[in-house]
């Protein structure tokens, strides 16, 4: 029988700790892939006392026998991909033999980041917190069927390709009046390009869709978070891909059908980096506190996230939009300094009681309600199995699982892929 894809993603508005969580998952799959998202991404992972932050590899990379593929739904900045896969030779990893990329992917240029400063710099205050990568306008120029792709390189004509690009946004930038030295940037992302061809590409939706009929097991990655998703989303701040399950359909060229397991990742309390609504925020003495102790600074922008309580609302439309099986929660051990901890149960919205995200998200009418939950003040850090949960933690794990209907099948006490308590097995 032909195996299906798992699919593992953030379910609040990105930074929930997928990195990690792949990397734990990994040994139970044969491909990893990401399908959406750039080096707008971090995805941190620890092991052996060492941090690694990964923004276009799949998280899978470190381990043996594993095949990583960068899917047709991510977009590429070499350079950010070159010195990505330095610090891994460095360190001994064999990028090339555990790594394929999709000949449809897209490759953004150094004009697409000058663009995407130009861009959020004319919008002023109402700025919507861009990572400046040059995101947004390489998904526009895909989507305008102007872009340039992976498979591009292989053409003889793609200086060609690339010089008709660069000068329609050079023109672009004339009329925008906007400053900008692009030599320097220029030379290095051809050297990023000259790199990009020691890793084999791939056409990834013939290659994943046959592993599936040999029978082997993928799991599919995402990048950012359900509530940045271009189209279900707290628009206009959210990113410019479908950070849904439904994206990995389109980002890796898998059918419907062929999704099996959703893994939705969310912290036991949110965080949002940049500009855009956040009903639970915390923008007092708790939400520096919590910010402090979680260390919740941008794995690729440094930018400090903006903290809050967990949003039950918010996280059971995610769970719906994603058909989500399995839940998996991070970062408890961050609330084990906490007395009390609230939780968000419902919204108030213009004198009505409600359990789902609006329309109007932005709308200042839009008011979370909360009720209560007793910490457990204690250091949970060193827990290794679910017996040694504390009651507080096992109690606020199960009201999670009765407000939103789903297992809580794995828990995060830590950055270190062994601080990890498996409730449940995900594979039932």
């Amino acid at each position: 029988m032909k195996n299906k894809a798992d699919v593992l993603l953030g379910l609040q508005w990105g930074d929930e700790g997928k990195g990690k969580v792949v990397d734990v998952l990994t040994p139970g799959y044969d491909i990893i892939a990401r399908f959406q998202g750039g080096p707008n991404a971090g995805h941190s992972l620890e092991f052996n006392g060492i941090k690694h932050v990964l923004h276009t590899i799949p998280s899978g990379i470190f381990h043996e026998g594993k095949m990583n593929v960068v899917g047709n739904g991510v977009v590429i900045d070499p350079i950010t991909l070159k010195k990505e896969i330095d610090a891994l030779i460095k360190m001994g990893v064999p990028v090339s033999e555990r790594m394929l990329i999709s000949r449809k992917a897209h490759l953004i240029l150094p004009t697409h980041r000058i663009l995407d400063a130009a861009s959020e710099a004319a919008k002023g205050k109402h700025k919507i917190g861009s990572t400046l990568k040059g995101i947004g306008p390489t998904y526009m120029d895909k989507t305008g069927r102007n872009g340039l792709r992976v498979g591009d390189i292989e053409t003889p004509d793609f200086k060609e390709k690339y010089e008709f690009l660069k000068n329609k946004h050079a023109q672009l930038l004339n009329q925008m009046e906007y400053e900008y030295d692009l030599q320097s940037i220029e030379k290095e992302w051809f050297e990023g390009i000259d790199c990009l061809k020691s890793i084999p590409f791939c056409d990834s939706e013939h290659y994943l869709n046959k592993a599936l009929e040999e029978g082997k097991k993928i799991l599919a990655e995402g990048a950012q978070g359900t509530l940045l998703d271009i189209d279900f989303g707290s628009y206009p701040f959210v990113t410019s891909s479908n950070t849904v399950t439904a994206g990995a359909c389109t980002g890796l060229g898998l059918p419907p059908t062929a999704i099996g397991r959703v893994f939705g990742i969310f912290k036991a309390y949110c965080t949002r980096v940049g500009s855009g609504p956040f009903p639970t925020e915390l923008e007092n003495e708790t939400g520096e506190k919590l910010r402090a102790i979680g260390k919740e600074f941008g794995a690729t922008t440094g930018r400090p996230r903006r903290t809050g309580w967990l949003d039950i609302p918010a996280l059971k439309y995610a769970c719906m939009i994603n058909g989500v099986t399995h839940l998996i929660m991070m970062k408890s051990d961050v609330l084990s300094d906490f007395d009390e901890i609230s939780v968000a149960d419902f919204y108030e919205y213009n004198g009505e009681k409600i359990d789902f995200l609006p329309f109007d998200v932005l709308s200042d009418s839009l008011k979370p309600v909360y009720s209560k939950v007793k910490g457990w003040n204690k250091d949970v850090t060193g827990i290794r199995t679910k017996e040694e949960i504390p009651t507080e933690l096992e109690t606020y794990i199960a009201s999670v699982e009765e407000k939103t209907g789903l297992p809580v099948s794995i828990v995060s006490l830590g950055p270190d892929r062994v601080q990890t308590i498996h409730r449940k097995n995900i594979f039932d």
